[in-house]
């Protein structure tokens, strides 16, 4: 059975790939990457989100704050299953990667709801600083697009699988009834 693909799922996950890997390039080589390093210039966005969100922020990397490096280890077996499932599914062909796609999509959305969750319960102690504005454009808007494209992926995927075990459940069902006669 051929590998069902959607163009939106494969364009998402070859795009983002890079992006996460330059965020957690920044992560990773803080303070370099901040401003005043001599790295800085790659990751010069960074200068406005630093002071937007916290974690990312030169109080995180002083306070010794862990969360900011594990989330970005998390973003790149995420990207790297992501680009797994693009090569899978469009060049081996492999029937299983829609479930590699699916499993890449639910680490993103969870991984983004407990960043905002975390946010919550601390009382908004990273990004509550900011403007309502500042806080809609930097924070709310981006990581708008990680909880609405990965849900949009978790349920066309699902769908597929779920339409792939039906299939195979119904010739499972159709051998086993040929068996009997």
């Amino acid at each position: 059975m051929a590998v069902k693909t959607h163009t939106w799922i494969t364009l998402w996950f070859v795009l983002t790939a890079p992006v996460v890997f330059w965020d957690a390039g920044y992560c990773f080589m803080r303070p370099r990457s901040m401003l005043g390093g001599d790295l800085h210039w790659i990751w010069k966005p960074y200068e406005i989100y630093q002071n937007v969100d916290l974690v990312y922020g030169t109080k995180a990397l002083e306070e010794n704050n862990g969360f900011t490096n594990a989330q970005s280890v998390l973003n790149i077996v995420e990207t790297l299953m992501s680009l797994a499932y693009v090569y899978l599914a469009h060049v081996s062909g492999w029937s299983p990667a829609p479930l590699i796609g699916f499993a890449t999509a639910t680490m993103t959305l969870s991984k983004i709801v407990l960043y905002w969750a975390q946010e919550y319960f601390c009382g908004f102690c990273a990004i509550g600083h900011n403007t309502m504005s500042d806080l809609i454009v930097y924070f709310i808007i981006p990581h708008g697009f990680w909880i609405v494209i990965p849900s949009l992926i978790i349920v066309r995927l699902g769908k597929d699988l779920a339409a792939s075990l039906h299939v195979a459940e119904r010739a499972a069902t159709k051998t086993a009834s040929g068996k009997q006669k």
